[in-house]
């Protein structure tokens, strides 16, 4: 007898084959019905028992969250809401589940509280369609560097340097922290630790991703990526997922070329192959934003919002162009905005760069060439000495997805940057060797994973869309 999951069985035609399923109980109605996933997908099998064939005992124990193995015979339904199901002949319970204790019962929770069972969640709907979909955009991901010559590159975890001063870093120590070595001037001595020298989890891939682009040609990471900032928002984690293109003999334009056809990609790939599950958290998304006032109100769909990407070419725009169409907007002029902006030189915020896309052009937006003050070392300087070929990508609802720069390939120049903001040249000297021996334009990308998930699954909480969420003051399972 041939065993199937319940997706394979709801898309079976209807031929009273004898099947074998295992799942867990969602709900077991009247000593009859048993709803059974099995995690394939959203929908459950109903499974038909016939009460006088098993023992009452037995079917006692058949409460939501048990897992138990069913044989029996696939047929047309004679109910509603589903075209087939099982007539059940055995059935064994695998694994108890105790109805008392049992958080995850068939009615709504909050997600606070399904965050508080984050080893159970994925027995609700929502969760499970948005790790399926979590899934799919990772498979989409490997899939497009594959089919574009890519070489995917794991950068180390451990580090002994700053990417790019983007934030507080975890320190990694084998040190007693209650017998610590000490210099003769009182500090630390990390001489005497694992590494020889003060370690850190890292911030990001790139720097060491730039070193195998210039020898490979075109190499991504995708891998975790740390900050250790006591920041307790809906959009930030201590532990999340950095994917990160490099590419040498590329420039800022193919940059931009690069991450618009990668995202486009990306997206249509769920929309093609995820659409229950996309169109359940579209509903979900609809169902929450009907009890919001209107002003709160999502101004697309999901799916609209994804169609929204993939379906426009993404508008062009140099920061000082947006500045002054910025400027000149409405909510600039009626103090509308909560960061007026006044000036050239100011750092985008999130209700800015939504009102470009949303707003003003209408379509997904890429920024390019930032001044130079308020963007990274690495970035490469233009000729007007104040601004650098920076580039943000910009979506509806979130405003920045991607960030990127065509990087600074000139050795004497970079030294400069380096030194304006004190990173010492031993420090990096591997990266300053490549700008050394066969230097070349190059550029490359950031994107966070979690973000890319939070945008395509309309989730409004980082925390919701990565497995086991790491916070300050939280690091539970």
């Amino acid at each position: 007898m041939q065993q199937f999951t319940v997706l394979e069985l709801l898309s079976q035609e209807i031929n009273h084959t004898e099947v074998e399923v295992k799942g867990w109980v969602r709900t077991f109605r009247a000593n009859r019905f048993i709803a059974l996933n099995d995690g394939s997908t959203l929908k459950n099998i109903q499974c038909v028992v016939d009460f006088e064939n098993f023992d009452e005992a037995l079917l006692k124990r058949i409460t939501t969250g048990a897992a138990i193995h069913i044989t029996g015979e696939l047929v047309e339904s004679q109910g509603k809401g589903q075209t087939v199901e099982v007539q059940v002949k055995t059935l064994n319970i695998l694994g108890d589940s105790d109805p008392e204790t049992y958080p995850i019962q068939p009615k709504k929770h909050s997600f606070e509280f399904l965050r508080e069972h984050a080893h159970l969640r994925t027995r609700t709907n929502t969760f499970s369609a948005v790790m399926r979909l979590r899934s799919a955009l990772s498979f989409a991901i490997h899939k497009y560097f594959n089919e574009h010559g890519f070489y995917y590159m794991h950068a180390p975890i451990i580090t002994g340097s700053d990417a790019e001063g983007a934030g507080e870093m975890f320190k990694v120590t084998s040190l007693d922290h209650n017998n610590l070595p000490k210099t003769e001037e009182g500090k630390t001595d990390y001489s005497k630790d694992f590494f020889g020298k003060e370690t850190n989890l890292t911030v990001s891939g790139q720097l060491e991703a730039e070193t195998y682009a210039m020898s490979l040609g075109k190499v991504y990471t995708f891998g975790p990526t740390f900050r250790a900032e006591n920041s307790n928002t809906s959009r930030h984690l201590a532990e999340f997922w950095m994917i990160e293109p490099e590419v040498a003999f590329m420039d800022l334009a193919g940059n931009m070329d690069l991450a618009e056809d990668f995202l486009k990609y990306v997206l249509k790939y769920v929309l093609d192959n995820n659409a229950e599950d996309l169109e359940f958290l579209d509903k979900r998304l609809q169902d929450e934003d009907k009890r919001k006032p209107q002003a709160e109100r999502n101004d697309m769909t999901l799916i609209e919002k994804l169609k929204f990407v993939t379906d426009n070419n993404f508008k062009r725009v140099s920061y000082t162009e947006a500045i002054d169409i910025l400027r000149n907007s409405k909510p600039n002029k009626k103090k509308k905005f909560q960061y007026i902006i006044d000036e050239w030189g100011a750092d985008l915020q999130s209700e800015h760069e939504r009102f470009l896309v949303e707003k003003h052009f209408k379509c997904p937006v890429i920024l390019f060439d930032y001044p130079a003050n308020i963007k990274a070392f690495y970035m490469r300087l233009n000729d007007d000495g104040k601004t650098v070929r920076a580039m943000d990508i910009l979506f509806p609802g979130i405003g920045e997805i991607v960030g990127g720069a065509q990087r600074e390939e000139r050795l004497e120049v970079l030294k400069e940057k380096m030194a304006a903001i004190d990173i010492p040249e031993e420090e990096l000297w591997w990266y300053l060797d490549l700008r050394k021996f066969g230097t070349a334009v190059h550029s490359g990308f950031g994107l966070g994973f979690e973000r890319l998930v939070m945008f395509a699954t309309g989730m409004g909480n980082i925390r919701d869309v990565i497995p086991y969420p790491r916070t300050p003051q939280n690091a539970e399972f």
